[in-house]
């Protein structure tokens, strides 16, 4: 980038640089794409841990997306009081304070509270998705505060990945190689000390993510940050502003459809380690190495994923974004047929290249739903927010699913995929109904 781009961005008219603050507030963004990555393999390792269906084991995206619904409007209230960098702040605070709960949970040998822990962190993501944003269009002058959120967005999926690795490489590759079968077999004391033993490695984990986010808490406190429009005095009420908002039915209906697409892509990205451990066993693979492999296909997906988002970005110059949204919805549609009829490898390259068509349907529902809401954007944006819930109602839906083993003498996992293929449908539904321009 030449010194003048880099003045042009990150530099007012004053003379004030903002790109150390940017460089801080951005680090944010990769910071929730490794906590959400690093999480979905988690599913299947708490459940070999403590010997738990799917569905139990499913009650960390449970946690972790309700507490992104729970602190979603909070989030938003607390940022119109105060400002853009408390609310950073505080979410970072309780980011890095989730993470070190791990420790104690661990000591207690019990399932429920790393979900509690997994609850605060979350809660720390959601001040920051709600804060990181808006916050990153402040910094500098306004005609090019889209370049700044599109570079800052840019490392949110490269967060993900890293956090697939670490998932890979830092947990299931280390935690004991005894598959759930064997596990079963083993006398009460043997169990604990396998149990015990897993869960430090993954508590170990997530204590070293925690201490990198309290530095970047304590830096994020230290540095002298921009204002930005983000606090606001007046009247603070908001029951006439979601009125408004949910008689607009572009707005109601991308709720919905951000409620989908959120369930749809966890799931189609927790369970794909179920999908594809059978697999991979049937091809003479051990439980573990099943699983590790599985997860590389999941690093594969998010490729795709970072990769069709350039892609797409740049056919949104040509073709309307709600006729893009449907076409891509109906493709991943397609896509999921081939993981339910089909066995082996083939269904698993579908399950990766659904990866491609959903990353335009985040940022696209989101615009759309927007869309001439004016003033009401700022509380409007935190009920696109508590949408993510979706990924706390369905992925259980799905677990249920994959615990019966079989279904009319189909397997389970594949026909669970069924699930994720509805969701697309009212995707594709939301895209046909609002065909804006998205600027």
């Amino acid at each position: 980038m030449s010194a003048k781009n880099n003045t042009s961005l990150f530099k007012t008219s004053a003379g004030i640089n903002y790109l150390i603050p940017f460089i801080l507030v951005t680090s944010c963004f990769a910071l929730w794409g490794f906590a959400n990555d690093l999480t979905h393999p988690m599913v299947k390792a708490f459940s070999k841990i403590f010997q738990m269906s799917v569905t139990e084991g499913a009650l960390i995206q449970v946690t972790f997306y309700g507490g992104y619904f729970a602190m979603a409007l909070p989030a938003a209230l607390f940022v119109r009081k105060f400002s853009y960098k408390s609310g950073i702040v505080l979410g970072l605070g309780l980011y890095a304070l989730g993470a070190l709960l791990f420790v104690p949970a661990c000591h207690t040998g019990s399932y429920y509270p790393f979900l509690a822990a997994y609850f605060v962190l979350t809660c720390g993501l959601s001040f920051l998705e709600t804060s990181a944003n808006p916050y990153i269009l402040s910094m500098g002058p306004s005609e090019t505060a889209t370049q700044r959120l599109n570079l800052a967005q840019a490392f949110n999926p490269i967060g993900s990945l890293m956090g697939m690795f670490a998932a890979i490489y830092f947990i299931q590759a280390r935690i004991s190689p005894l598959s759930t079968e064997e596990r079963a077999l083993l006398d009460p004391a043997q169990y604990e000390a396998v149990k015990n033993s897993d869960l430090s490695i993954l508590s170990n984990t997530y204590a070293e993510l925690g201490l990198v986010i309290a530095v970047i808490f304590v830096l994020v406190l230290l540095v002298r940050m921009p204002k930005g429009e983000s606090a606001d005095s007046g009247d603070l009420r908001i029951s006439a502003t979601f009125g408004r908002l949910f008689r607009n039915p572009r707005y109601r209906e991308g709720v919905i459809a951000q409620f989908f697409y959120v369930g749809a892509q966890v799931m189609c990205w927790t369970f794909i380690i179920q999908y594809g451990t059978p697999v991979f066993m049937a091809e003479g693979m051990t439980e573990q190495a099943a699983e590790v492999l599985s997860q590389k296909y999941n690093i594969a997906a998010m490729v795709f994923f970072c990769a069709s988002r350039f892609i797409c970005t740049y056919l949104l110059r040509y073709i309307n974004p709600g006729k893009l949204l449907s076409l891509l919805a109906v493709v991943a549609c397609a896509l999921l047929a081939g993981v339910v009829f089909s066995d082996g490898r083939f269904g698993l390259y579908c399950l990766v290249l659904v990866s491609a068509c959903m990353s335009l349907m985040f940022p696209t529902i989101y615009g759309m739903a927007l869309e001439g809401t004016g003033d009401d954007a700022k509380i409007g944006a935190a009920g696109l927010i508590m949408a993510i819930l979706g990924g706390s109602v369905l992925p259980p839906l799905q677990a249920r699913v994959i615990d019966c083993g079989t279904i009319a003498g189909f397997s389970a996992v594949n026909l669970s995929y069924i699930l994720p293929m509805i969701c697309f449908v009212v995707i594709a539904l939301y895209g046909y109904r609002n065909k804006v321009k998205v600027q």
